[in-house]
């Protein structure tokens, strides 16, 4: 409570220098309700610490009535943290977020189930959750990571990694691109579904070239041979 104002100043910093949509600080202090949310939160965390449970709880669904961000009062959240068009945004009591982290609307931080103690996830500092991504577990995002928007994170996520999919699985990291070659690692019934599809079409080429009697085999067309290579990539 005592730094609050030094917060307030910090946040208001945070946005000028990430948000280019920011003209200036007096429309920042009155228009971005992340920002009004994370302070509601500051002064809800205190209250839940000092044991007023009850009022730090009631005064956090004001603050999702007023911004339509629910932060439970419980959660830990570092410094320099910019939760941008923050509409739908849910942070549950375990939620643990580090410093200089961006949140984007519709972003979940919540549990799996009914499970006690810790059950929702770690964020660690500097990193980036797109728009209607859900990260559901006692799991731990780690430094550096983006996570894909719209997608559903339920493991652990090395530092500096990228994270794409339902479920979410890492495409990137140190920079260098992930190749998967054991579907397993996806566990997507779609992507389990497109390879098939690679599989029974490669199986219909070779069996239509031995019903014709056709010594090569005709090569794909560049856009088709484009498709089945993404395909493969990707899967």
């Amino acid at each position: 409570m005592p730094h609050l104002l030094s917060h307030i100043r910090e946040d208001v910093a945070t946005v000028m220098e990430r948000d280019p949509a920011a003209k200036s600080r007096l429309e920042i202090y009155l228009c971005y309700s992340g920002l009004h949310a994370l302070w509601f939160y500051r002064v809800n965390h205190w209250l839940w610490n000092h044991n007023l449970l009850l009022l730090g709880r009631w005064l956090s669904q004001v603050a999702r009535l007023f911004t339509g961000i629910e932060i439970h009062p419980g959660a830990q959240i570092g410094r320099r943290v910019f939760i941008d068009h923050g509409m739908g945004v849910v942070i549950g009591e375990t939620a643990i977020v580090g410093d200089d982290v961006t949140l984007y609307q519709g972003v979940t931080l919540g549990g799996t189930g009914k499970e006690h103690g810790k059950r929702h996830p770690t964020i660690l500092d500097s990193v980036v959750i797109g728009g209607g991504a859900k990260v559901l577990g006692n799991i731990t995002i780690g430094r550096n990571c983006r996570i894909g928007a719209g997608s559903v994170v339920l493991r652990n996520v090395p530092d500096d990694s990228t994270v794409v999919g339902v479920p979410g699985h890492i495409i990137f990291r140190e920079g260098k691109r992930v190749v998967i070659t054991d579907p397993k690692q996806i566990n997507d019934p779609l992507s389990e579904a497109l390879a098939a599809v690679v599989t029974e079409v490669s199986k219909l080429r070779e069996r239509v070239h031995q019903l014709e009697g056709a010594s090569a085999h005709e090569p794909l067309s560049s856009s088709l041979q484009r498709i089945m290579e993404d395909i493969d990539y990707q899967i």
